[in-house]
This record gives structure tokens, C-alpha cells and sequence, in this order.
């Protein structure tokens, strides 16, 4: 079996040889290494056989040298194929187009599925992809990558907390999650509200329970702020307190910022390279030649080629290469208190609650030293304070 597909991709051909002494040529034919089979007599004086394409020039020497004549009667392997699909163009063009056509079918956009997104999230969504040129009947390997693109909608998009990207054969599906998402009560037995955090009261906004504090005072930790207990020892009634109690707390924030900074910044110029990817092996197509930049960084966009439902080894590869100069900023003092200042200040909030709000600050220590500015800050924050606590009948 091997031995037939080798001869088919090199060709072969069916021989008929006539003449006197055809033992002696065959004979001939074995000493000159000359692989022959399916060695057929027709009569006394000829026979037919078959041997490989690349052996007619020794074959018709050997012949020549044994008076005999040669006839060949049948042709087989590759190249003959090959060589009637050329003369036979229509065929192969139309052949070659079927496949072509197939595979850039195969490698469109043939629908975008938007889920969990409001009518008006899903036109803006759709505007975004429109100018990312993701749209039905473009290409894949023309577009960025699923994950750019996750990136980029959840950037530009405010309306959306987080978007999910996946190609899925031909298809883009989306799942999205928008912001301000009503959130489902939970119903909660009776309970207390107590202070979570030592600190003077600014502002109160009691739905259901008894007050036990007021404004202007000092509460600590644990202690009762609003009482689910109502009514009277006769007739006493347990409910959930519920409320908002604001008070001013602080905090002790310590942060570092250097007086030089290196920067990387892009100047504009930049060089594109293609490449179609074979496995781990590249064929570049375009942007020949390394750029001539000292420095620069390099960002790589692969997209897979599809043929029907397959994943085919093949990829449309893009490396974009951006020229970069370094450069280092020197800040003032002043400058860096208030770079620390925010970064204290973003970093303290994203630790409280949405309803907190920063109301002043305090450098109680400041040191400049190895070319760094260390602040120590003391905040003043208004924030919730409250906390459920589940009330034990009997206490």
C-alpha cells in the first residue's frame, strides 16, 4: 500500500515493449536497477509492465541498446492529474473557487447575539461593534480579538458593568450585565441596627424602628443605634429596624510617591507586520524588513482561519510594533503631596461603601527622603455606620 501511494505522487506509466530476446532486456533492466511490475506477455514477442516516471530515460536507453521498440499505452499518478486539470482551466478555477469561496464563508460573521442587555444598552452595544467593524458579512481575521473587544465595549460603555465576547464558529455572542440592576429585598427577621464603627453622628433617616441615639453624638462599635423593639412591655412588638445613620469617622492612610518618574511614551510611529501562522511556523506576507526604532513595544493579534465547523492549523497573524521614548518627569514636592493625597483618597474609597464621601484630610507627618515623598494622612469620612443585628426574644 505504501509502496502504490509513493508511485502515484511520482507518476507512472504502463509500458509495452515488442521485440526478440525481451528475457535478456528484462535481465537488463534489473542489473541497471530499474524497478519494474505487473510484467504481463501478450504473445512471444511482447509484453507489457509499469515502472515510475523518473526511470523512461534509462528505460529507453536500455531499449535502444536491445533493438526492441516501446510503446506507452497508459499514464497514472499525480502529475498527469495534475497536468489535465491545467489544460482543463475551467475545471480547476471553478475547483479552486469552490474551496476559496467556501473558506471566506467560513471565515465571515454570519450573526451577532446580544443577551441580557435593555433595548437601549443593545443599540449602543451595536454601535460600538458597527465602528469596531464587527458586523455581519466581515471577516474575522479582520477584527480584533474577542477579548480587545470586551475590553473596549466595557470602556466606552457605561451603561454595562461587565460583557462576556465569544466567537462561536460564525456567530459573536455577547452576554452583558448592566448597572443599577434592581437588587431583590431580602426579608429579614428582626434585628437591631448597631454601630459598626466608633464615631460622631451627622445625619439620621429612620424608616422602621426606635431611635436610641441622636444627632451630634459619639457612638462605639456595637453599640445600639436604632431599636427593633416597639411598644410596650405589656404589649411588645419585635420588627426589623431599618434606617441610614451618617456619621464622621476617620482614617489613617499611609502613602509613598517618588519625585522621578520614567515614562514610556508612544510617538506615533509605528510598523505592521502579517503573517499567515502554519502550527509554530510563520510566512510573513507584509511589512517586511525590522523597524528602525530604539525602542519599542510589540502587541500580537492571532485569528484563527475556520473551514465549515473546524478549526483549521492555519492563522491570520498581526503584530503591531509602536515606537516608544523614555523619558524621566520630575514632580515637585507640592506635586507629589497631591498625586498622594488621590491615590489615598482612591484607594480609601474603594473600601467603603457607595454612600461614603471623603469630607477633609490632615497630613499628620511628612518626609522627603531617597527622592520619595512619605505622607501620613488622616481622613475625614461621612459614611453609614449601620449594621443589622438579629434580635434574641427574651434578651
Amino acid at each position: 500500500m505504501k509502496n502504490q501511494w509513493i508511485h502515484f505522487f511520482y507518476g507512472y506509466v504502463t509500458a509495452k515493449v515488442t521485440g526478440k530476446g525481451l528475457e535478456r532486456f528484462l535481465n537488463r533492466l534489473s542489473r541497471q536497477g530499474i524497478l519494474i511490475w505487473n510484467v504481463r506477455r501478450i504473445d512471444e514477442d511482447t509484453i507489457t509492465f509499469q515502472l515510475v516516471l523518473n526511470k523512461l530515460y534509462p528505460l529507453r536507453r536500455a531499449v535502444r541498446k536491445s533493438n526492441l521498440s516501446v510503446h506507452f499505452i497508459d499514464k497514472h499518478g499525480f502529475p498527469f492529474l495534475l497536468k489535465r486539470l491545467f489544460f482543463n482551466s475551467g475545471f480547476l478555477v471553478g475547483f479552486v473557487g469552490f474551496f476559496v469561496l467556501l473558506f471566506l464563508l467560513s471565515n465571515m460573521i454570519w450573526g451577532i447575539q446580544i443577551e441580557g442587555a435593555g433595548p437601549k444598552t443593545e443599540e449602543q452595544i451595536s454601535k460600538e461593534l458597527d465602528k469596531l467593524g464587527v458586523e455581519v458579512g466581515s471577516l474575522q481575521f479582520l477584527t480584533d480579538s474577542p477579548e480587545e473587544i470586551q475590553r473596549i465595549l466595557t470602556n466606552n460603555i457605561p451603561a454595562i458593568t461587565w460583557v462576556g465576547v465569544k466567537l462561536d464558529g460564525t456567530v459573536y455572542r455577547l452576554r452583558v450585565v448592566e448597572k443599577n440592576e434592581p437588587e431583590r429585598e431580602l426579608e429579614t427577621g428582626p434585628q437591631h441596627l448597631v454601630a459598626t464603627k466608633k464615631g460622631t453622628i451627622v445625619s439620621m433617616y429612620v424608616k422602621k424602628g426606635q431611635p436610641m441615639i441622636v444627632v451630634n453624638d459619639f457612638v462605639r462599635p456595637g453599640q445600639l443605634l436604632v431599636s427593633g423593639v416597639m411598644g410596650t412591655e405589656d404589649k411588645m412588638q419585635y420588627i426589623a429596624a431599618e434606617g441610614q445613620i451618617m456619621a464622621e469617622t476617620w482614617y489613617r492612610a499611609e502613602v509613598t510617591v517618588p519625585l522621578k518618574k520614567e515614562l514610556a511614551v508612544m510617538t506615533g510611529n509605528e510598523k505592521d507586520k502579517r503573517y499567515i501562522q502554519f502550527g509554530n511556523w510563520d510566512l510573513q506576507i507584509w511589512g517586511f524588513g525590522e523597524p528602525d526604532f530604539k525602542e519599542y513595544e510589540e502587541d500580537t493579534t492571532v485569528h484563527p482561519f475556520q473551514f465549515l465547523r473546524w478549526q483549521l492549523p492555519i492563522s491570520y497573524k498581526e503584530i503591531e510594533i509602536n515606537e516608544i521614548e523614555k523619558a524621566v518627569h520630575q514632580i515637585s514636592e507640592s506635586d507629589a503631596v497631591k498625586t498622594g493625597i488621590e491615590i489615598a483618597k482612591k484607594d480609601l474609597l474603594s473600601n467603603l461603601g457607595e454612600e461614603a464621601k471623603i469630607k477633609g484630610e490632615n497630613i499628620l507627618h511628612k518626609e522627603v527622603q531617597n527622592g520619595k515623598v512619605k505622607l501620613t494622612i488622616l481622613f475625614q469620612v461621612i459614611e453609614n455606620i449601620a449594621k443589622g443585628q438579629p434580635i434574641i426574644q427574651g434578651d
